[in-house]
C-alpha cells in the first residue's frame, strides 16, 4: 500500500474471465467487478448504488451494463450512470495485465463505496439566470442535479409543498415501518454543497406567464429565467358516503405511510383497489393486521397494468396469507361509530368490518394552479409536453406524473406514465433542453414491484388499443408482436432489455417446460438480427419460433416475470418500415 492509499493486487489470471463475463473479485477485502469485453478489462464498483444489486449478476450488452433487479445501466468505460432509476454512477479502477496476470490497482476510499457522486459546476453569483422546479419529487430532483452537472452556475430553486427533502416513494408501501429520513434520496446538505435551494412547505397557487413569475400560497412570488412543473400527482378520492369519516387513508408520504401501520396492526382492514398500492400495502401487513379485505371492480389485481395471468398468481401468494378479496364488485358506502369508520358495505351487499380503510384508486395531475392559464393540458389535467419536456409556453418545461407526453414506442402516442424511473429520465431530459440541448426522450418505461419476497417486474407500455410494445416482459401479452416495430432508439433500448429477460427468468423456470431449453439461443438471435442494420427474415423467424415453443408460464420463485404466447394479428408478420 502507498502513502496515499493505493492499492495494487493480483485478482485473477488473464485466461480465468471469458470475453463478455462478468466476474466479482476482491481487493484489500473489497468487491471489485472485473467486466472482459472485446478483450479488454474493466474493474468497477461491485453494487448498483440504487439498492445494492450485486452487478456480478447483471447483464452486459455493448459497453452497457444493467443492473440484475431493476434495470439501471452503466457505461463500463466509465461508469456513468446512463439509464435511470438509480440516481449515482459506479466508480472504475485501473486494470493492468502483465506476463498473463491481472492487477487491479485502486485508493482505499474509492473501494470502500461502489457508488460515484458525478462531479458538478458550482453557484457562481455573476450568473443572474433562475430556474425554478415546482416540485420535489424525483423528476426536480434529477433535473436539478443535471443542470448542475452540465455546468449551470446560475440560481436553482426547488419548491415543494412537502414537509422533506426528496424521498424514495416507492417504498412507502413495500416498507411501511421505515422512518422519513430512511427513504431519503438525497440529505439537505448534499443540495446546500450543490447550491441547489429546497423550499419545503412551499405550494404553488398560480403562475403568471408573461411575468415569469409564480405565486405560492403562503403570499410569496419568484420570478424565473426558466420554469419546470414537476408537481406530481395526488391519489384518487372515495365519493361514496362515509367518505368523510376519520380513519380513512391514501398512502403518498412517510407520515400516512406510518399512520396506516400504526392503525392496522391488530385491526381489521379494507383496502380499495387491488393495484400496486393496494396490493404492496396488502402483502406488508398481512401477519400484522387483524383482518385485511381488499376490494376491487375487476376480477384480478393489476388486470389493466399486467394482466390475469401475473394478477391471479399475485392473488393466490396473498390468498395464502390470509387475505381475504372481493372481485368484481365496488364499495358503496362506509358506515361509522363517534365519527370513526366501522364498516364497508359493498355493492354485492357484503359488509365488512373495518377499523381502517386504505384507499388506492389511481391519481390525478396535481395541475389546478394552472387552471385559466394558456398552459396546454389534458382533458384529465395532465400538461402537455414534447419529447423536449417543453410545454406550449415558452421556457416553460414539465416533467413526472404532471405530464402526458409522446410516446415513442406507442408511434407517438400520449400517455401519463407514474413511474420512478420514467420521471427520473424526464427530469434529465427536461434539464438538458433547458441549456438548449436539443435532447429528446428516448427510454423504454420500466418498474417493479415486490410482494411477500417475490418481484414482479415489467418493461415498456400498453398501446391506447391495448398491445404491448416492445415490452420486454410483455405481461399479459406476447414477445412476437412487439419487437418487429420501425427501428428506433427506443427499439434499440427495448432490444437490450432482451438478455436481461432471460437473466430473470433462468434458473427460476421449472425443468421440462415447453421451450425452456430454446429460449436463451431464440432470444439471442432475435436481439443481433435485430441490432444489426438489415435485420430481415432472421428475427421474425426466432421470433415465430418463440410463438411456436408455446410459451405460457410464470415465474415466481424470487422474481416473476411473464411470456404469454399470443398469435400476430393480420398485417404484423413483418417488421414494419
Amino acid at each position: 500500500m502507498d502513502s496515499d492509499d493505493t492499492i495494487t493486487e493480483e485478482v485473477c489470471r488473464e485466461d480465468d474471465v471469458g470475453d463478455g463475463q462478468l466476474l466479482e473479485v476482491m481487493v484489500a477485502g473489497y468487491p471489485v467487478l472485473l467486466v472482459r469485453n472485446r478483450r479488454e478489462f474493466r474493474a468497477l464498483g461491485s453494487k448498483c448504488p440504487h439498492y445494492g444489486a450485486p452487478l456480478s449478476k447483471g447483464v452486459l450488452r455493448g459497453e452497457r451494463l444493467r443492473c440484475p433487479w431493476h434495470g439501471a445501466c452503466f457505461n463500463i468505460r466509465t461508469g456513468d450512470i446512463e439509464e435511470y432509476p438509480a440516481l449515482d454512477c459506479i466508480s472504475c479502477f485501473k486494470v493492468t495485465v502483465e506476463d498473463g496476470k491481472v492487477f487491479i490497482t485502486a485508493k482505499k476510499k474509492d473501494l470502500e463505496s461502489s457508488l460515484r457522486v458525478k462531479d458538478t459546476s458550482r453557484r457562481c453569483l455573476l450568473n443572474r439566470n433562475t430556474m425554478l422546479l415546482l416540485g420535489g419529487g424525483v423528476a426536480a430532483l434529477v433535473c436539478a442535479e443535471t443542470l448542475r452537472q452540465e455546468g449551470f452556475t446560475g440560481r436553482i430553486i426547488m419548491a415543494t409543498n412537502e414537509k422533506h427533502v426528496p424521498y424514495d416513494k416507492s417504498k412507502l408501501s413495500k416498507d411501511m415501518n421505515l422512518k422519513a429520513e430512511d427513504v431519503y434520496l438525497r440529505k439537505p446538505e448534499f443540495l446546500q454543497a450543490r447550491g441547489i435551494e429546497f423550499w419545503t412547505e412551499k405550494e404553488a397557487a398560480s403562475v403568471d406567464f408573461q411575468e415569469q413569475k409564480v405565486h405560492f400560497t403562503d403570499g410569496s412570488s419568484q420570478k424565473y429565467h426558466q420554469l419546470l412543473i414537476a408537481t406530481g400527482s395526488h391519489p384518487g378520492f372515495l365519493k361514496v358516503p362515509g367518505a368523510d369519516l376519520q380513519n380513512i387513508c391514501t398512502l403518498q408520504t412517510p407520515e400516512e405511510s406510518s399512520k396506516i401501520l400504526e392503525l392496522a396492526t391488530g385491526k381489521n382492514l379494507v383496502i380499495v383497489g387491488a393495484s400496486f398500492i393496494g396490493m404492496e400495502v396488502a402483502a406488508f401487513l398481512s401477519d400484522k393486521a387483524g383482518t385485511i379485505s381488499v376490494v376491487e371492480r375487476e376480477e384480478f389485481p393489476f388486470q389493466h397494468a399486467l394482466g390475469p395471468q401475473v394478477g391471479g398468481v399475485a392473488m393466490k401468494m396473498l390468498q395464502n396469507k390470509g387475505v381475504k378479496f372481493h372481485m368484481k364488485t365496488e364499495l358503496c358506502e362506509l358506515r361509522g361509530k363517534d365519527g370513526k369508520v366501522t364498516e364497508a358495505v359493498l355493492a354485492n351487499g357484503e359488509k365488512l368490518p373495518a377499523d381502517v380503510v386504505v384507499v388506492g384508486i389511481g391519481s390525478a395531475p396535481n395541475s389546478a394552479f394552472l387552471k385559466g392559464t394558456s398552459i396546454a393540458r389534458d382533458d384529465k389535467g395532465a400538461i402537455l409536453v414534447n419529447l423536449h419536456m417543453q410545454t406550449n409556453i415558452p421556457d416553460v418545461f414539465a416533467a413526472g406524473d404532471v405530464v402526458t407526453f409522446p410516446v415513442a414506442l406507442l408511434d407517438g402516442d400520449r400517455s401519463s406514465i407514474h413511474h420512478q424511473q420514467v420521471a427520473e429520465a424526464h427530469g434529465h431530459c427536461a434539464a438538458l433542453n433547458m441549456l438548449r440541448r436539443g435532447k429528446e426522450l428516448h427510454t423504454v418505461p420500466y418498474f417493479w414491484t415486490t410482494l411477500l419476497g417475490k418481484s414482479i417486474r415489467y418493461a415498456g407500455r400498453k398501446g391506447q388499443r391495448g398491445e404491448q410494445r416492445n415490452s420486454i416482459p410483455p405481461a399479459g401479452s406476447g414477445v412476437a408482436n412487439t419487437l418487429w416495430l420501425q427501428r428506433s432508439p427506443e427499439a434499440a433500448q427495448a432490444l437490450d432489455w432482451l438478455p436481461w429477460l432471460w437473466e430473470g427468468i433462468h434458473g427460476h423456470c421449472c425443468e421440462g417446460q415447453p421451450g425452456a431449453t430454446e429460449i436463451p439461443d431464440l432470444l439471442h438471435q432475435v436481439s443481433e438480427s435485430m441490432a444489426s442494420p438489415c435485420p430481415g427474415n432472421r428475427a421474425q423467424s426466432s421470433l415465430l419460433q418463440l410463438q411456436r415453443s408455446h410459451i405460457s408460464w410464470l415465474c415466481t420463485k424470487g422474481s416473476c416475470w411473464v411470456l404469454k404466447q399470443r398469435k400476430p394479428k393480420a398485417g404484423q408478420g413483418r417488421r414494419r418500415e
